[in-house]
């Protein structure tokens, strides 16, 4: 059956969702910045796809969605016309010698995740995994069945693929969604992805990001790494073209400004650590976000009359949003 179907919201569950819907329904979009989405919380990530890592923080049953979203992501990449750079081959956990003690509190909280494990390596067989970080770590994990996307590219090519498909895209328009309509216009389905822009609606918070991006020709890392540190963890998840995009985990704060300069010298200070060569890096761009979550950390997909509604994606976003919006697709389908 051939639906009218509004998508409100153009950040990463939006365009996924408009995407597999576009393929049979006629879909509008709306969005309340512009076509930059500058806002995005899936714009600034690091677009890393780690269930097994981020079990430490999460249910179980979250990290088999990530399993399953993992397997999505290649078809989703195969239908759009431009190249995105899509990677599985692990990721490599390490420690400096001081901060063993936060490697092994890790390790202790990876949960086994449908045969998954976690790989404890020494430092050998980190040189093995990543020559350039020979000499530096006595101790590390490998996470094997993880890997990570450009969410840079994604978003553009995203874009392009609707825009051919003839998809309406509605900027600069903050709309009211009331009596399952969208401005009192009527819509058989309305996809609800508005993140942090619901949070009049529903009890989100916002939990801050901070990534940098830099162009580092003198580092040849193939994988994301990441560091446990007491005051500071990081990750550092290399893109093409000798591009990184480095990262704090999580910062329990609803501050949307810009990176500070303390934070920013931790940052690019714990990557310098794990490989000097990024001291001659280019710093091509540093953005703070902020990521909608619920009290308790976990997704939702909610359903009332004809307005469905993703929320709460937390840092979880590209590990969980194509095996959430396959959930948004049976359930009109």
């Amino acid at each position: 059956m051939f639906y009218n179907i509004a998508v409100v919201g153009f950040g990463l569950a939006g365009r996924l969702a408009a995407l597999e819907l576009s393929k049979l329904h006629h879909v509008t979009v709306f969005e309340a910045d512009d076509e930059q989405t500058p806002n995005s919380a899936g714009k600034v990530a690091a677009a890393m796809l780690a269930p097994l890592a981020e079990s430490v923080l999460c249910e179980a049953d979250l990290a088999l969605m990530g399993l399953d979203s993992m397997k999505r992501w290649p078809g989703i990449i195969a239908e759009l016309e431009s190249d995105v750079f899509f990677q599985q081959q692990g990721t490599l956990i390490v420690a400096h010698q001081q901060d063993k003690g936060d490697l092994q509190s890790f390790t202790q909280r990876i949960k086994p995740v449908a045969g998954h494990s976690a790989q404890a390596l020494n430092a050998q067989q980190i040189t093995r995994l990543e020559p350039e970080l020979a000499n530096r770590f006595n101790q590390g994990l490998f996470l094997p069945c993880e890997g990570q996307i450009d969410n840079q590219a994604f978003y553009k090519a995203s874009f392009t693929m609707l825009n051919k498909r003839k998809v309406k895209c509605v900027f600069n328009q903050r709309v009211t969604i009331k009596n399952g309509e969208i401005n009192n216009r009527p819509f058989d389905y309305i996809i609800d992805c508005r993140g942090l822009g619901a949070k009049s609606d529903k009890p989100l918070r916002g939990v801050r990001g901070e990534v940098a991006r830099l162009y580092a020709p003198e580092v040849n890392l193939t994988r994301p790494v990441r560091l446990m540190h007491p005051r500071y963890p990081i990750y550092i998840a290399p893109k093409p073209n000798h591009e990184y995009v480095i990262g704090a985990t999580e910062i329990e704060s609803q501050d949307s400004g810009a990176a500070t300069v303390r934070s920013t010298l931790e940052l690019l200070s714990a990557a310098y650590t794990v490989h000097s060569g990024f001291a001659e890096a280019r710093l091509l761009n540093i953005q703070a976000g902020l990521r909608p979550a619920f009290s308790d950390n976990r997704p939702e997909v909610s359903q009332v009359g004809n307005v469905i509604s993703i929320n709460g994606l937390y840092r979880h976003g590209y590990m969980l949003a194509p095996a959430l919006v396959a959930q948004v697709v049976s359930r009109i389908e």
